[in-house]
């Protein structure tokens, strides 16, 4: 029997755990730059501490998705997630080690890369025919956490220290940790309804012969390969954009923070708009024109360099660059059948992270040998290349999902 629709409440809830995820990283970038200088690093090595973090996703994010679709109770491992998330954050509080540092984000890349194929497969599973718009909420939790946490942490960073500010900084992920498990801590999904039967096992036998059919699949090849360009241009942007507004342009804490702010907060209106359009009409198109007037404003902050007009010009890329995310997930849970949806979350983002890992590091190699613009010319190739791959993707995908 199939399950009745499921409640919006449910979205509303996991995408402000996933605000939270990104409430923590946002955090972390606007610390860069402060730690950075404390240590004494250079770009590279500032850039070597993403991808660290991202790294430690990449190899953990299969085994994520895969746990996801064996255990059924994915409020609980949402919980977890946001509960690990926060704790390094903690412990960075108690280290002047560079080497300390970095076995912190090991520890952040592996909690943060257990949320998403968690929640990002429940809401493709309740909300079959809504995948889009229910996506698009969920990556606007993430984009409001990554809006306000530049904007509170800056304004902290006023009157604390970094060190107090990350001790302070577990509270929220511990309450909504929580809230997730209060409320969704009992909700048991199988592939079919969103709704698992009592008594039904997951087996290994059964598994791998599903999951064959997902290396076969050149449509959500393509697609993990256009989110490995697409995610190493975001991350290295959220690696670099402070660096740059810091130490080219004189911005303070506070500064950046509003900066970093107006980046994800026109997410609100772009993510909703571009998932729900690509309901409608498709997601082809709508990723391609994003991904271009993505790569046209990345190249233009290169060259606008010290001018007022690069908070404009941040928007501008915010409202773009965020409105492909929701429509790349949603077009990679139609690409496989729904009984692996963990699994291929686990794999999309182990992609992306994989990219989001190399780019920060190469991005700060590329600072140090030229200049800080230089770097944006380097991301500006990388949507490039994410949007000619999209072109390869067949508009309409298989049905027998």
């Amino acid at each position: 029997m199939t399950a009745g629709p499921a409640p919006f409440k449910e979205v509303w809830l996991i995408s402000l755990g996933h605000s939270l995820t990104h409430w923590y990283p946002a955090t972390f970038f606007l610390l860069l730059p402060i730690i950075g200088k404390e240590l004494g690093l250079s770009y590279a090595e500032m850039g070597f501490i993403m991808t660290v973090q991202y790294a430690a996703g990449s190899i953990t994010n299969i085994p994520g998705g895969i746990l996801v679709d064996a255990v059924g109770y994915k409020g609980r491992l949402m919980a977890i997630s946001l509960f690990w998330i926060g704790v390094p954050y903690l412990l960075m509080a108690f280290t002047n080690s560079y080497w300390m540092l970095l076995v912190c984000m090991v520890l952040i890349g592996m909690g943060n890369n257990l949320w998403h194929p968690a929640a990002i497969s429940t809401l493709g599973q309740r909300f079959p025919d809504r995948k889009g718009l229910a996506l698009s909420f969920h990556g606007m939790g993430g984009n409001f956490g990554e809006a306000l946490a530049p904007l509170i942490i800056g304004a902290l960073l006023v009157a604390f220290s970094w060190r107090t500010v990350v001790v302070v900084n577990l509270i929220p992920g511990v309450v909504m940790a929580a809230a997730i498990l209060i409320y969704l801590g009992n909700m048991n999904l199988d592939h079919a309804s969103g709704s698992k039967k009592t008594g039904e096992t997951w087996t290994w036998g059964g598994y791998l012969t599903q999951i064959k059919v997902l290396f076969a699949d050149r449509s959500l090849v393509i697609i993990g390969m256009c989110s490995f360009f697409r995610s190493g241009a975001q991350s290295a942007l959220l690696t670099f954009l402070p660096l740059h507004l810091t130490h080219k342009m004189g911005y303070t804490p506070a500064g950046v923070g509003f900066a970093l702010f107006v980046l994800q907060a026109v997410a609100f209106a772009s993510a909703p708009l571009a998932g729900y359009t690509s309901d409608r009409f498709g997601r082809k198109s709508v990723l391609v024109g994003a991904m271009f007037m993505t790569a046209v404003v990345m190249a233009a902050i290169a060259f606008a360099g010290e001018s007022t007009w690069v908070i404009f010009l941040i928007a501008l890329l915010g409202f773009f660059m965020y409105a492909t995310r929701p429509v790349i997930q949603a077009w990679s849970l139609e690409a496989a059948p729904a009984a692996l949806g963990g699994t291929v979350v686990g794999i999309m983002f182990g992609l992306q992270a994989l990219g989001a890992a190399i780019s920060p590091w190469a991005g700060g190699a590329i600072a140090d040998a030229y200049d800080l613009s230089a770097t944006f010319y380097f991301l500006t190739v990388l949507i490039i290349i994410a949007n000619v791959l999209v072109l390869f993707v067949p508009a309409q995908m298989r049905a027998d999902k």
